[in-house]
């Protein structure tokens, strides 16, 4: 018993020390020393499981090979000299072209052509028809594939796209799609498919993986046209939900450079998945033509990055906000950061709006989300909440500026533990578009009105305040 009691002690004072030399925040690194010696066993756990800085702890470290090292030379050499080389769309928003480069290492790409794919039907419509195009390659990648109608459709197109001699590369996320079934990927991987779960749930390794997701939505084709974006594999798309209706998200395809930008993105996560580099060649990696006007930029990060691109991306847009910042995301539990950015900026006079579903597929996260309204109403800024069915679009709009689309939640899930990836897009044709799908989806929404608000339920105020403390893991 005693020898048990000193190893547990020694235990305990080495994941102190470990922490206190690889942790974040302050804040963070108090809240997990005090879990840690108030929770005997259980706090060293916990914090094994979801407190670790993998910034300092990697799960995978790309290896610096040539290619490698000639790309990371020219982002440098870009963001030393993207006050002359950036066309004038980006010039205007040198500041975050700059941020967003050194924190993701991707540049902004020009000659491509973006389409916005609104909700599921449109998204796996245009999808699938792109895959029917495949000669080459066809590169997927989800967070949840659920089996269904959809995966059906994919299996029956990806086996018959693989019997006429395309590739297929195929991951998916280990604890995102838990469900789907042994049987599925036998025939995926049947059919000569080459099939990777992203960290699954392995007993030796539970502890130290599941709460690091790959959250990412990508799909490509050919290196010639590729997709990401909020939607997930999931006949609630096509179908709705019994709980929250139908499930309403946005998505963007894209042609032109940008796809190299992706790919590059879906290479990386190959490499971690099948400990290989056949991905990183010239035969994926080679760029495409030109296929229109718009300027974009891949942001990527995850808990590996050197930094937290995503975050910085939206911290970066509030600030440099003149007129406006529409947001549009299902999740937003922005952190002391953000939400000072969001509060200084409606009290300077920016006309801040974000649009959130009235119902959420998790109560806490409700809450969670809820328990911000009241300081951010308390400044001016204007609340919507959606009602025709659950609202999951991840989608920032700027001043006739800029957009960003992506996987990413407004969350700290999403800028730290989470592997994701956004599309910044520099065009005023482009954010107006946007900018006016926000509107319409406002006028079918209710505006949180802050005097009302302040009258509801201390029920609710209990029920935000607790889950407001677990804001940092949800």
């Amino acid at each position: 018993m005693e020898v048990a009691l000193i190893l547990y002690l020694l235990l305990t004072m080495a994941t102190a020390i470990r922490l206190l030399v690889y942790g974040a925040r302050p804040t963070k690194t108090l809240a997990w020393l005090l879990a840690i010696f108030a929770l005997p066993v259980s706090g060293i756990l916990l914090y094994l499981a979801f407190g670790r800085n993998r910034k300092k702890n990697k799960f995978f470290k790309l290896k610096k090979t040539k290619a490698v090292s000639e790309y990371l030379a020219k982002v440098e050499t870009y963001y030393e000299n993207a006050h002359i080389e950036a066309p004038v769309s980006v010039k205007d928003h040198i500041k975050l072209v700059k941020a967003i480069t050194k924190s993701s290492s991707s540049i902004p790409l020009m000659g491509n052509r973006l389409t916005p794919l609104k909700d599921g039907p449109l998204t796996f419509d245009t999808i699938f028809d792109a895959i029917e195009t495949a000669e080459k390659f066809i590169h997927i990648q989800y967070y949840i594939f659920e089996e269904g109608e959809l995966a059906d459709r994919f299996l029956s197109i990806l086996e018959r796209k693989a019997r006429e001699g395309v590739q297929v590369h195929f991951i998916y996320d280990g604890v995102g799609s838990r469900a789907l079934s042994k049987k599925y990927i036998a025939s995926l991987k049947r059919a000569g498919i080459k099939v990777y779960g992203f960290l699954p749930m392995r007993l030796g390794s539970l502890l130290s993986s599941i709460n690091y997701r790959n959250h990412r939505k990508i799909v490509i084709v050919d290196g010639l046209i590729a997709f990401t974006g909020g939607i997930n594999v999931s006949d609630k798309y096509i179908k709705g939900d019994p709980a929250l209706g139908v499930w309403h998200d946005m998505h963007l395809q894209l042609e032109g450079p940008i796809v190299n930008g992706l790919q590059a993105v879906f290479a990386v996560d190959w490499s971690f998945v099948s400990s290989t580099d056949d991905m990183l060649t010239p035969k994926y990696l080679s760029t495409p033509p030109d296929m229109g006007n718009s300027v974009a930029q891949i942001i990527a990060s995850g808990p590996d990055s050197d930094f937290a691109a995503i975050h910085h991306l939206y911290f970066s847009i509030i600030n440099m906000a003149k007129k406006y910042v529409y947001i549009t995301n299902p999740y937003i539990i922005p952190g002391d950061a953000l939400m000072e950015a969001l509060r200084v900026a409606a009290l300077g006079g920016v006309d801040i709006r974000l649009l959130v579903p009235e119902a959420s597929d998790s109560a806490v996260v409700k809450w969670g989300v809820r328990s911000y309204f009241e300081d951010l109403l308390e400044v001016g800024a204007k609340i919507f909440l959606f009602q025709d069915g659950f609202l999951h679009s991840k989608v920032i709009v700027c001043d006739d500026q800029v957009t960003t689309i992506g996987t990413a939640n407004l969350d700290i899930r999403s800028f730290e533990q989470n592997y994701e990836v956004n599309v910044l897009v520099y065009e005023r044709e482009f954010s107006e578009k946007l900018r006016d799908d926000f509107l319409e989806d406002c006028k079918k929404s209710i505006q949180v009105d802050y005097q009302e608000y302040l009258k509801r339920p201390k029920m609710d105020r209990l029920k935000e305040g607790m889950a407001k403390v677990f804001s940092p893991v949800l």
